[in-house]
């Protein structure tokens, strides 16, 4: 009796799941890939978030706005797309949308640690305001 009333689901936070089918770069292997021609960095935080400051040439797409999938649809297939948020959650999310949306797998990058990392390891590749 003891068995039936026993919780049998997964643990494993779903984003975790979702986490291990992407391409995730550390902060080091992000850096290196903006320094790559042909790219496009994506910051998929709030407005608020992204005016305070955000990564050097990173374009804005909110996550949560109403046409973020119609502005998602505009990026330039042909090039690798380096997305981040503020820890790493929408931006799996969002990468995870991109890979089922009909992006090439090998052309969207996740950024571990969010920009949150970001900046104690790189303030000097940060925008202010």
């Amino acid at each position: 009796m003891e068995e039936e009333n026993q919780d049998k689901s997964c643990k494993t936070p779903r984003w975790r799941l979702l986490k291990r089918e992407l391409n995730n770069l550390s902060q080091a292997d992000f850096k290196d890939k903006i320094g790559q021609s042909d790219i496009i960095i994506v910051d998929v935080r709030t407005s608020k978030e992204f005016e305070i400051s955000h990564i050097k040439d990173a374009i804005h797409l909110d996550y949560f706005a109403e046409d973020f999938w119609d502005e998602v649809e505009q990026l330039d297939k042909a090039k690798d797309i380096l997305v981040y948020c503020r820890t790493g959650r929408r931006s799996i999310r969002a990468c995870t949308l991109m890979k089922n949306g009909g992006f090439a797998v090998d052309k969207v990058f996740n950024l571990e640690g969010g920009f949150v990392e970001w900046v104690a390891n790189y303030p000097d590749a940060v925008t202010l305001g």
